[in-house]
């Protein structure tokens, strides 16, 4: 079991790393990965010397959404811890959406429901060929609503709504055509590919990044506020807790079929 679920560096040029750790579990977020998340994200939001950030997987996998072990342990919670379970994933995407320096999601492997949200908080994803992606919440019973907006905002409503209502997966290339990821870059491209995207980052200037994405985001009204924060949270937890959502839950452990699947 790994102990640190998300891993913080800084390197001597000001370029910050958060690694995804939770590899036995192909990177799936529970509640100890999100606070993480949370923490590392505010921390380095306010540090002057980052300049960039890089969000990674460790091992085989980006990102495969929530711990389905999780999400079932959350389907019970009490309204209050149910609701805070569901504000902690609304937080995270928020955080990462409105980080004030460039984000850069490298991708590989599966890429599933919340690590879609993470990869459409960015503002550049690269993705392997062999990577997969999914927007597979509905499969279980749950709702995505602490990353709709999101996803809204990187593929537009037309792609959002077919992805994220059938649930089918995808590949790399069909990534990009939609606009989730910006480009596929073979493996043993990536590391060359990264560096020449963050030399571009420190051809700009940090003040001028940091007010244009926010011009971006207000003037678009691409930001969260509370109130907004506090009702995407509430859909999820009173879907995930539903009958719907237990079932979902109860049948992907099983490897079954749900209740509601009709041949």
């Amino acid at each position: 079991m790994t102990e640190t679920p998300v891993l913080l560096s800084i390197d001597a040029r000001g370029v910050a790393t958060a690694t995804l750790n939770r590899p036995e579990r192909s990177n799936a977020y529970n509640a100890d990965l999100l606070n993480a998340l949370i923490a590392g994200l505010t921390s380095l939001r306010d540090n002057p010397a980052v300049r960039a950030l890089v969000i990674r997987g460790a091992g085989k996998h980006f990102q495969a959404g929530a711990d389905i072990n999780w999400l079932n342990e959350a389907a019970h919670y009490p309204p209050e811890q149910a609701y805070i379970a569901s504000m902690a994933t609304t937080r995270a995407m928020q955080l990462l959406n409105e980080f004030p320096k460039p984000t850069i999601a490298i991708v590989q492997g599966a890429c599933f429901g919340g690590g879609c949200g993470i990869v459409c908080c960015t503002d550049v994803a690269l993705a392997t060929p062999d990577a997969l992606f999914g927007l597979t919440e509905v499969r279980v019973g749950v709702s995505p609503t602490p990353i709709s907006t999101h996803m809204v905002n990187a593929m537009g409503l037309r792609h959002t709504r077919r992805y994220a209502l059938t649930g089918e997966r995808f590949g790399a290339a069909e990534a990009c055509r939609i606009g989730l990821v910006n480009e596929v870059v073979a493996a043993d491209q990536m590391e060359a590919k990264l560096a020449e995207v963050l030399d571009a980052v420190f051809l700009s200037a940090p003040g001028a990044i940091a007010m244009t994405k926010q011009s971006f985001l207000s003037a678009n009204g691409l930001t969260l506020d509370e109130r907004q924060m506090s009702l995407l949270a509430h859909e999820s937890w009173t879907q995930r807790n539903s009958a719907e959502g237990l079932e979902g839950t109860a049948a992907f452990r099983e490897k079954r079929k749900p209740a509601w699947y009709v041949e």
